[in-house]
């Protein structure tokens, strides 16, 4: 996607063939910043304090991490280090397990001198599958706005409602629920997206508009409690939101909020789809809200907000009363009878266990 007019990804291998960067997200949408990773320790710092994030990205750059770690030991000591220093970093997003199970059955089996070239390869092939996996599931969900858009007669707006960021920011390129609507826009489609800002971390706020706008794609952002209300009016067309973890029977794992959102879209007749790459589906669980485990973050982040004065300084200000308690609970689940459907890179399914089955027969 475009950065200033220039093609960018999220993450990608610096000039000395070694230095990892990243694109730091926790700078944006004030300052534009790249970041080197050299270290195991840079990689897991990266993924828990969310310079990355979205389960895509946090997978790519886990795998990234494992051959960062190879660099400084090679060894089966220093591979089960990696493994468990990686997986401890986020617990609920399943492309970091996978990502790191897929480098580990690469590598355990190799000579020690083997490993780090390995490890860099498979890496770099694992960034370039899911620019694939998300440019053809985009395909796929700009099939269904354009349905839904000549449904209503060619309308000059077609509105799509998101949640959190599912935007290339968090892959490592074109996205999981954005890339349907970037697909549209570039085809012609007359796409405008509410942004909710996504409380606590506003990464609508922050990082979906500041996307959407580098790309150019209009957009309008509102606080998370107003999408009811444009439902209830006849202003979304469609909702369409990303997932950390999509259960083997279609329910989805998502930004705190994104439950509610499915709840308001199913009252009001709004098709809510989930965007989604392969390797996000956890095909060992089915029962979502008993099996999928729910981070909770640090209440710092519920307490306080970061943004930019009047004057250009970019502060962080408290907006809760000293010591009043504040619970952080990053994820919900929205069970799969609320999905409208999934958007994959092998086409669209039902939510359940028969959809999925159907795109993904080896796994099933």
């Amino acid at each position: 996607m475009l950065v200033d007019g220039k093609p960018t990804r999220t993450i990608w291998l610096g000039e000395d063939g070694a230095t990892v960067e990243i694109i730091d997200q926790t700078k944006l949408p004030f300052e534009f910043v790249v970041a080197g990773m050299t270290t195991l320790d840079d990689a897991a710092t990266a993924i828990r304090d969310m310079l990355v994030r979205g389960a895509p990205l946090i997978g790519a750059t886990a795998a990234y991490g494992m051959a960062l770690a190879m660099r400084g030991d090679t060894s089966d000591a220093g591979l089960e280090n990696a493994y468990k220093v990686l997986y401890a970093t986020r617990p609920t997003a399943v492309n970091l397990r996978w990502a790191l199970d897929d480098l580990k059955a690469l590598l355990a089996p190799l000579a020690e001198a083997n490993r780090v070239a390995a490890a860099y390869a498979r890496a770099a092939e694992i960034c370039d599958e899911d620019v694939d996996m998300c440019s053809s599931l985009g395909e796929h969900g700009r099939g269904v706005i354009e349905k839904i858009w000549e449904a209503k007669g060619k309308p000059d707006r077609i509105n799509v409602l998101t949640h959190c960021n599912a935007g290339w920011l968090a892959t490592v390129d074109w996205g999981t629920a954005l890339a349907p609507v970037y697909k549209a826009h570039d085809a012609g489609i007359p796409v405008h997206v509410w942004v909710d800002e996504t409380r606590p971390r506003n990464q609508g706020a922050s990082l979906t508009c500041w996307e959407l706008g580098q790309h150019g794609v209009p957009h309008t952002l509102i606080v998370d409690n107003v999408g009811g209300h444009l439902m209830q009016h006849g202003q979304v067309d469609v909702c369409i939101t990303g997932t950390d973890r999509t259960t083997a029977a279609g329910d989805v794992c998502n930004k705190i909020g994104t439950y509610l959102k499915a709840l308001a879209a199913k009252d009001n007749n709004v098709p809510f789809y989930v965007g989604l790459p392969g390797p996000t589906i956890d095909w060992t669980i089915d029962d979502g809200v008993r099996d999928v485990p729910i981070e909770q973050r640090d209440a710092g982040e519920v307490t306080k907000l970061t943004g930019v004065t009047d004057s250009g300084t970019i502060e962080t200000v408290t907006i809760s009363p000293p010591g009043s308690p504040a619970a952080n609970y990053a994820f919900d689940v929205t069970p799969a009878r609320l999905v409208t459907g999934l958007i994959t890179e092998r086409g669209v399914s039902e939510a359940s266990k028969a959809g999925l089955a159907a795109l993904y027969p080896e796994n099933a």
